[in-house]
C-alpha cells in the first residue's frame, strides 16, 4: 500500500530539512575561530614559517599556528619562545605539565588541557587521577608540599596577578632562584597562550583528544 504524501506533509518535511540544515550550520559557525586559519602555502613567507613549525612540532601544524600565520613573524617567534619555556629550562617534565594543565583549567582552555592530558601528562609522570584532581587540587590530597606550593603560585599568578609574600615564600622553600624564574616565565607564557586561544575561539583539531 502506497503512502499518500499530502501538500501539508511535504511542507512539513521541507521545514524539517531546513531546520536540520540551519542547526548544522549553527554548530559549524559556533565552532569556527574568530579569525581565518591561514593556508600554509598562501605565500612564500608563510610557507617558510609553516615548514619551520612542522619541523619542530613533529610534522604538525596546529590550528593555533594557522591563526598566528596571519603574522608570520609572530608565529615564528611564538614557536621559538614556546619551545624555550617548555624545553630549554631545568624544570622537570612533571612540574611543567602540572603548571600548564592547571593554567588551562583555570582559564577554561580546553584546547590546551585536552592536548596535554592526552599526549604529555602520562609520559611526564602525571597520572589520570592527578590530571582529574588538578581542577580542585587543594581538596584532592593528590599533591605533596612541593607541588602544592607550586600550584598555589600558579593560582596566584593566574587569578590574582599579584603574588603574596606568603605564597612566594612557600614556593622558595622548594625551588631555587633559577627555577623560580623559569617557572614564573612558563606560567606567564601559558597565560598568554591560553588567553589568545580563548579570545580568538580557536578550537582543537578533531584528533586532539587522541594523539595531537
Amino acid at each position: 500500500m502506497r503512502r499518500r504524501v499530502t501538500c501539508g506533509s511535504r511542507i512539513g518535511l521541507q521545514v524539517l530539512d531546513k531546520t536540520r540544515v540551519a542547526s548544522r550550520e549553527s554548530r559549524l559557525i559556533k565552532h569556527m575561530a574568530r579569525v581565518s586559519l591561514i593556508d600554509e602555502h598562501a605565500s612564500p613567507d608563510i610557507a617558510a614559517v609553516a615548514a619551520k613549525i612542522r619541523g619542530k612540532r613533529g610534522g604538525r601544524l596546529l590550528n593555533l599556528y594557522r591563526a598566528l600565520l596571519h603574522a608570520p613573524g609572530l608565529a615564528s617567534a611564538w614557536l621559538d619562545f614556546n619551545n624555550a619555556v617548555r624545553y630549554q629550562t631545568g624544570l622537570g617534565d612533571r612540574a611543567r605539565e602540572l603548571i600548564i594543565m592547571r593554567i588551562a583549567a583555570l582559564n577554561g582552555a580546553d584546547y590546551v588541557f585536552d592536548i596535554h592530558r592526552s599526549r604529555y601528562a602520562e609520559p611526564a609522570g602525571v597520572t589520570r587521577a592527578e590530571v582529574d584532581a588538578l581542577r580542585d587540587w587543594r581538596k584532592s590530597g593528590q599533591f605533596g608540599p612541593e607541588e602544592s606550593a607550586l600550584l598555589a603560585y600558579v593560582d596566584a599568578m593566574t587569578r590574582d596577578v599579584a603574588v603574596t609574600d606568603a605564597v612566594f615564600k612557600g614556593l622558595r622553600g622548594h625551588f631555587s632562584e633559577r627555577a623560580v624564574v623559569e617557572l614564573t616565565v612558563l606560567i606567564a607564557a601559558y597565560n598568554m597562550h591560553t588567553r589568545v586561544l580563548k579570545a580568538l575561539q580557536i578550537d582543537p583539531e578533531p584528533e586532539a583528544g587522541k594523539n595531537t
